[in-house]
């Protein structure tokens, strides 16, 4: 500290001497400062260089204050995000078990973290994510039926949906609060200002965390369930089965073809498995897949309108990539072409109350299925329909 001082002194006194030969050299230009009260104007041309010399040698201090007032703000707004988030779980949690008398677990299970397995062999990495996260998934519905034991499968479903929310909110605050921490205790300039530069991107996820809440305690749709909306809609009146954890399965006949749908089971707030509904579908019980459609939500580049539809090829499904990769696996092996169809919409758009916009793409998304249906297969084909998304409020 004592250092920090002795540099300040050395460079106020080194100002101090820059100003005082720069006093004497205006006051002997006499042709520019004749005598008398004119003379006095020597201070005008200093209100303008002493300025450029304190920035000179305190610029780099200054701007690492404004950076650090930036996301000061920034994290400051986290905090309140994430202890909003926290409450609201705490006052769905208690309208569900009126009797739960401590929040400890709640806050524990906001703790929870998931250790990715080794990849320095990448062989055989797929099922050990995998494995791990089906254990993750387990453990949270556990811990949700200790504190809510009275709960359905739906109202569970929604309050581990909250609870995810929130723990994404609580993650991201000491993630930002960390970096905050250490580039105020290292004085990087380069460290912060990478910081700086990131920070509209994490608040404006942390805003769609944070408007998620509602509609999830509510059991409202949103917008990520655009697909299971479309194919539930096609599901309805039909019978359907389970053919995978929380994914129903149903078919029908459509002008000679054999149709088989899937979506995860609504109207909880879950994703299902897909990908194991295809391996099951193909593998276990021997039908023949011609073609396989996916349709899912997809984040819309700035500029693209909500709600347009878009056809594309290839697996349209998110997450960390295991389902995917199965799917892809699947396809691969038994030459299936694979299609997609998405329905472009915001971070924010995606995990809130599904907007009019996006709800009015489910007709003309439903025209681009059966139009794939009509023009990439034949008569006597099966076609696999998957709706890929959270079923939140989404039944079938």
């Amino acid at each position: 500290m004592w250092l920090m001082d002795l540099g300040v002194e050395m460079g106020v006194g080194m100002l101090g001497m820059v100003v005082m030969d720069i006093s004497s050299i205006l006051m002997q230009m006499n042709p520019l400062f004749p005598s008398g009260d004119s003379q006095q104007q020597w201070w005008v041309y200093l209100l303008w260089i002493i300025p450029f010399f304190v920035f000179l040698l305190y610029g780099q201090r200054i701007q690492m204050w404004m950076v650090l007032n930036d996301v000061s703000r920034s994290l400051n707004k986290l905090k309140i995000m994430k202890d909003k988030a926290r409450e609201e779980a705490i006052a769905y949690l208690k309208s569900i078990n009126p009797n739960l008398d401590s929040t400890e677990r709640l806050d524990m299970m906001m703790e929870q973290f998931a250790i990715t397995p080794v990849d320095m062999d990448p062989y055989g990495i797929v099922r050990k994510v995998q494995h791990i996260i089906r254990l993750r998934d387990e453990r949270i519905k556990a811990q949700v039926k200790i504190l809510a034991p009275q709960a359905d499968d739906v109202t569970a479903s929604r309050l581990e949906n909250v609870l995810e929310v929130a723990t994404a909110l609580y993650m991201l605050y000491k993630i930002v609060r960390h970096f905050y921490l250490m580039g105020k205790k290292t004085t990087s300039m380069f460290f912060l200002v990478q910081l700086q530069m990131l920070m509209p991107i994490i608040m404006q996820s942390a805003e769609a965390f944070n408007k998620a809440i509602p509609a999830i305690r509510n059991g409202q749709p949103i917008g990520d369930g655009i697909g299971p909306m479309i194919v539930g809609r096609l599901m309805l009146n039909r019978a359907k089965v389970q053919i995978a954890r929380d994914t129903l399965m149903s078919e029908y006949e459509y002008n000679g073809r054999r149709l088989y749908l899937v979506k995860a089971q609504g109207p909880g707030g879950t994703v299902g498995e897909p990908h194991t509904a295809v391996e099951r579908l193909i593998n276990e019980m021997g039908v023949r897949v011609d073609m396989i459609i996916m349709i899912d939500a997809a984040l819309k580049l700035e500029g693209e309108r909500t709600g347009d539809v878009a056809e594309g090829v290839g697996a349209a499904i998110g997450g960390i990539g295991v389902e995917k990769y199965h799917i892809e696996e699947v396809a691969t092996k038994h030459s299936i072409p694979l299609y997609a169809v998405i329905i472009k919409q915001s971070i924010i758009e995606a995990i809130t109350v599904m907007r009019k916009e996006i709800a009015d793409a489910v007709d003309r998304a439903s025209k681009s299925v059966f139009r794939m249906i009509d023009e990439h297969s034949k008569e006597g084909d099966n076609i696999l329909i998957i709706g890929v998304g959270n079923t939140l409020g989404v039944g079938q």
